[in-house]
């Protein structure tokens, strides 16, 4: 097609990609914050990052801070809380959600200081206990909760039955969808992410409360894939404790 004459040719701009649901050793993770905050700027092309350790904000709080030192790259203060009634993500915290209430207190508490609750992994069940007790996502009571998003896309290997159940849910609620990696390893980041207009983390916020967020993945690598299962094996040897 020819532009007509006169009239100015309109930049095509990429969208920004976030990835939502990541871990650090201030829990199960491996990569350290600051190891975390360079993988996902260099390597992973990702724009925005949340650190949403579990039942913690700390490592969260280390990245923003080594992200300080870098332009165009954004960090947000995320935490996986372990509610009782399954695991609840919380974006743009600023300060720590108290785990072990029901899902509905926990979604309240981080509407009341600001932040987006996120229903991550709903379907996801493991017979394997932890010190919390509590290993599973909530499951069909996002449909009862005040939920900003819900994580349609999680790149945990062999998710795809979870994610399968999740964009279900989502069909009938109509909320943000939101792709995130779920990253315990450096492999793993940015393997599923979330594409929203912009590159900040006020244009993401803005796009989660329009819906206009869209979940995309990417394919892991095979040597990914046995880092993974690496880190399953040991995480299953210390989980219990």
């Amino acid at each position: 097609m020819v532009r007509p004459p006169g009239v100015p040719c309109t930049p095509v701009v990429s969208p920004g990609r976030a990835d939502l649901h990541m871990h650090t050793t201030v829990s199960d993770g491996w990569p350290m914050p600051h190891e975390l905050v360079d993988h996902a700027a260099r390597r992973a092309k990702l724009d925005v990052i949340a650190v949403t350790d579990h039942d913690s904000i700390e490592g969260a709080l280390r990245a923003r801070d080594h992200v300080a030192k870098r332009a165009r790259f954004h960090v947000i203060i995320g935490e996986e809380v372990s509610s009782r009634d399954g695991h609840i993500v919380a974006l743009f915290l600023e300060r720590r959600v108290r785990p072990g209430m029901s899902a509905a207190a926990t979604v309240d508490a981080i509407h009341d200081q600001g932040g987006l609750a996120v229903a991550v992994h709903p379907f996801w069940r493991t017979q394997r206990r932890t010190r919390s007790g509590v290993v599973h996502g909530v499951g069909w009571l996002a449909a009862e909760l005040d939920f900003d998003a819900v994580e349609v896309e999680n790149a945990t290997p062999g998710f795809y039955l979870v994610n399968q159940l999740a964009h279900r849910l989502n069909l009938g609620l109509g909320a943000a969808e939101i792709g995130s990696s779920d990253a315990h390893i450096l492999d793993a980041v940015g393997r599923a992410f979330t594409e929203f207009p912009g590159k900040t983390p006020e244009a993401l916020r803005a796009s989660i409360e329009s819906g206009t967020t869209v979940a995309r993945r990417r394919r892991y690598r095979a040597v990914g894939l046995m880092r993974y299962a690496a880190w399953g094996l040991n995480h299953q040897r210390y989980a219990v404790g």
